[in-house]
């Protein structure tokens, strides 16, 4: 891995973070007039494509209706924007807790601020769709809540960057499969086309966050991030399966979950999307025995 270090270095990082702005300001979106909130959906139209929908070819799925695959559908994709919302919400608290030590001219901490404001208008955004197609929101219970509280105080150098990669880039992934799927709701389709282009550059800020960081953290930050971000496993596993999901479809939660959990089909098309991500942070040095077991428990690595 190749990285500069100086005011070479800072010149680099400042020069990425305005054409980061630049491309803010040519292409970014407001869901409240570019996505047609009124427009009828299809009952028949998925609200997640049904190959990655999480009981996608097992007995049970064989034994439903199409329009009871589509509320599964509808209930999944209601519960990956709900905790969608939450995942922003730490990650800006990271962000702004960061720019308490940074140069307030600094055009790096002014496209911060601007990913700030993209991630609030994506809150919005899967908090307004929550609602367009129907659903009632997933809320954290009290226990996750305080869980998830604590996370922007851990939000510290590399493991900031490494957890804004894991909760953007394999999600942004599978968005980017989705969008221009045939048997998607238009509304769906849309704000995953407005996500992915927004994140793409949301990631590549937190990639250069990740690289530059390496170049001066101590051995116990690089230590504790190698063993952490298998956390983040656990975290998108929650989020892609949750028990009330089949609850609120009358499934028997307990098979239900037996059943996504043992699914190959959908296995597989989640460990492709977690490919590039893992590639990233095997080449920076930043998996380990613990991580990668982490990894590979909740079906996102062979």
């Amino acid at each position: 891995m190749t990285t500069t270090s100086g005011p070479l270095h800072e010149t680099a990082r400042q020069e990425m973070a305005d054409r980061l702005l630049s491309g803010s300001m040519r292409r970014s979106y407001n869901s409240a007039i570019d996505i047609d909130w009124d427009a009828p959906q299809d009952p028949d139209l998925f609200y997640l494509p049904p190959e990655g929908v999480s009981l996608y070819g097992t007995p049970l799925w064989e034994e439903m209706t199409h329009r009871e695959r589509v509320e599964l559908s509808r209930q999944e994709a209601a519960n990956m924007l709900s905790r969608g919302v939450w995942f922003e919400n730490t990650l800006n608290q990271g962000l702004l807790r960061a720019m308490l030590y940074q140069d307030p001219t600094s055009r790096n901490v002014h496209y911060a601020l601007t990913e700030i404001g993209d991630e609030t208008r994506h809150m919005i955004m899967f908090g307004r769709t929550v609602s367009a197609i129907g659903a009632r929101p997933y809320r954290l219970s009290k226990f996750q809540a305080w869980c998830v509280q604590r996370l922007p105080s851990i939000y510290k150098g590399i493991l900031l960057w490494g957890a804004a990669l894991c909760g953007e880039e394999l999600l942004d992934d599978l968005q980017r499969k989705f969008a221009h799927h045939p048997d998607l709701q238009p509304i769906m389709a849309q704000v995953f086309r407005i996500h992915v282009a927004e994140e793409a550059r949301h990631i590549r800020y937190a990639r250069e966050g990740v690289l530059r960081r390496l170049q001066h953290s101590s051995w116990l930050e690089r230590r504790l991030a190698k063993d952490l971000n298998g956390i983040a496993a656990f975290v998108i596993r929650r989020l892609m399966y949750d028990k009330e999901v089949y609850r609120r479809c009358g499934l028997d939660s307990r098979e239900a979950m037996r059943q996504a959990n043992s699914n190959q089909l959908v296995g597989t098309l989640r460990r492709e999307s977690f490919r590039g991500l893992y590639e990233f942070m095997d080449d920076a040095g930043l998996m380990s025995p613990i991580s990668r077991f982490m990894w590979r428990r909740y079906g996102f690595l062979e």
